[in-house]
């Protein structure tokens, strides 16, 4: 019989060895089998696979229902369950799956948050930052973010040897390792090589873009606390975390005119509906357009 905790431990190294998913994705799937196996053991005095049956699942998520958690987490707390399921199947450890039958609670649709352009081109361009270095890395961050639509984790792990200034391009290294090239707009290439300048002054042999002026690289943590911080000067939006800046990319170059297709790929999307989100901030646009300006509306 195979013990819960060991199913657990070697899901999660395949999917990081394997696999090749984020840490982040990895660390949010050790969480919530963590309590999953916690769950379980408290309720059911159950830690091993052969004991689990579906009720219990329906019952978890019944629990954490009643305790608040939002559906959308509960659906990413089922992919967790729903993948090492698989992984137990694949070894022989299990022969049947018990999320079969087990319902979902609907998840409300939310439309991708973002900002409108002109409150960017203010921070971008007009907004005051800190003063020195510190100062300078920011503001191009969060330009770089919006004229790119590169994830946060993405910029963060970017290295000099990826920005091709001959070619004016940006090789990014996305999720499951899927390489994607980004073109650098004029004005962006600009800075970037001013940017790339002042570099030379910090004392700094890191190979990662963006340094802070002791020298050492951007983490996550830190671009979330500063971009949170300037984005609370020039929009009210709720979720002010630079995922919104990605949002605002890909609503804006829709909004714009460009093809579905191209915006997938510069977003490295997998597929095609992960991008088809962004076109219903698209039609809203267009909805308030016609509202404001036809008679009969």
């Amino acid at each position: 019989m195979v013990f819960l905790t060991d199913l657990h431990q070697q899901f999660l190294r395949f999917v990081q060895l394997e696999k090749r998913y984020s840490h982040n994705t990895v660390e949010s799937y050790r969480n919530d089998l963590d309590q999953w196996e916690s769950y379980l053991q408290t309720t059911y005095q159950i830690n091993q696979i052969g004991g689990i049956q579906s009720f219990m699942v329906r019952s978890w998520f019944a629990a954490m229902r009643g305790e608040g958690v939002s559906a959308r987490s509960i659906h990413r707390k089922r992919s967790a369950l729903q993948g090492s399921v698989k992984f137990a199947m694949q070894q022989g450890w299990l022969k049947k799956s018990y999320l079969e039958g087990v319902v979902l609670p609907k998840v409300e649709k939310r439309l991708p948050s973002y900002v409108e352009k002109e409150p960017l081109e203010f921070l971008i361009k007009k907004a005051e930052f800190e003063e020195g270095w510190n100062g300078i890395s920011k503001r191009l961050f969060i330009y770089m973010l919006y004229a790119t639509g590169m994830r946060v984790s993405e910029l963060v792990l970017l290295k000099l040897q990826n920005v091709d200034l001959h070619y004016c391009l940006i090789r990014v290294l996305g999720k499951g390792n899927k390489e994607r090239m980004i073109p650098l707009a004029s004005e962006l290439m600009k800075e970037v090589k001013d940017f790339l300048e002042s570099r030379e002054q910090i004392n700094s042999s890191n190979e990662f873009f963006f340094v802070k002026e002791s020298g050492e690289p951007f983490t996550r943590q830190y671009a979330y606390s500063f971009v949170k911080h300037y984005l609370t000067f020039v929009t009210t939006v709720k979720k002010k975390s630079p995922h919104v800046l990605r949002h605002s990319f890909a609503t804006h170059m829709l909004n714009n005119g460009a093809e579905l297709n191209a915006v997938k790929e510069l977003l490295g999307h997998s597929s095609l509906a992960a991008t088809q989100v962004y076109t219903h901030n698209s039609i809203e646009q267009l909805k308030k357009v016609f509202q404001q300006a036809h008679p009969k509306a």
